[in-house]
């Protein structure tokens, strides 16, 4: 992307990302708290310490791991976008722009197709394979069918907005931001950055909901957390040259189990 940002295709890409990071998209978004319900009924959280705790926490685990996996998706469709081109573009002189070895070889080890192990691989099985590596770090079924719904959700939306690929039609969540943002033009950082921002922004407002807080004082604490947003993001983004199989996965053993509690609840305000 252009770093001038006089230049439109950067005003675009920069305008798509505050798009995909405004809670008003109507991707579902809304209808999920992100585990806030549960631990709420549960007594855990009961005020603003405790959704602060809940937060950093979520931030440090499931965001972190949601954040990797849309950088790495991201980088892979650009990847696959960038081999395509040069194909298309035929031979070229091995000192010109265009050379293949110019583009991606030892010169640029952390080049997208290297960073992303997924030269040669057709592009719905590298997705195929971050796919995987989402369902293996979420234990909890209640877990992988809510991301999935939302997956799905933002890849219909989507659509309307960007030239978005028909398949995979339900992928999870973060695999499908990380499409999303490619689609709109967006970086790998950009990416993970509207991933991690997602993990706290959307059970923030479930909390502000469900106990009736102070709407100024949970936008007081977002602002506390924007920094290690930023830095989730960042270390998202450097975890995501890896390939699918090397990004984070840390565990929330607590996410889990209020996921499961929060599917056989009788009274839900939320889907998840």
């Amino acid at each position: 992307m252009n770093a001038d940002p006089t230049t439109t295709g950067h005003v675009e890409a920069r305008a798509a990302l505050l798009l995909l990071a405004d809670g008003r998209l109507p991707a579902g978004g809304h209808a999920h708290s992100g585990g806030v319900e549960a631990a709420v009924l549960g007594g855990d959280i009961t005020g603003l310490d405790d959704l602060a705790e809940f937060l950093r926490g979520r931030l440090a685990t499931a965001g972190l791991l949601a954040a990797s996996f849309a950088a790495g998706v991201c980088r892979a469709v650009h990847a696959a976008a960038s081999a395509a081109a040069a194909a298309s573009a035929g031979p070229a002189s091995p000192a010109g722009p265009a050379s293949p070895a110019h583009a991606a070889g030892p010169a640029n080890p952390a080049g997208p197709a290297h960073a992303a192990g997924t030269k040669g691989v057709p592009l719905l099985d590298v997705l195929a394979a971050f796919d995987d590596e989402v369902d293996a770090r979420t234990p909890s079924p209640a877990q992988r069918a809510a991301s999935r719904a939302q997956g799905r959700a933002l890849m219909r939306v989507a659509r309307a907005a960007w030239p978005v690929p028909a398949q995979p039609s339900a992928p999870h969540h973060c695999v499908a931001l990380g499409l999303v943002a490619a689609a709109a033009g967006l970086e790998p950082r950009d990416a993970a950055l509207a991933a991690a921002h997602a993990s706290v922004n959307g059970p923030a407002t479930a909390a502000v909901r469900l106990l009736g807080l102070d709407p100024l004082a949970v936008t007081g604490l977002l602002a506390e957390i924007a920094a290690s947003v930023d830095s989730t993001a960042f270390q998202a983004d450097q975890a995501s040259l890896g390939s699918p199989a090397s990004l984070p996965a840390g565990s929330a053993p607590h996410l889990d189990l209020l996921s499961e509690r929060h599917r056989t609840a009788q009274v839900r305000m939320f889907t998840s």
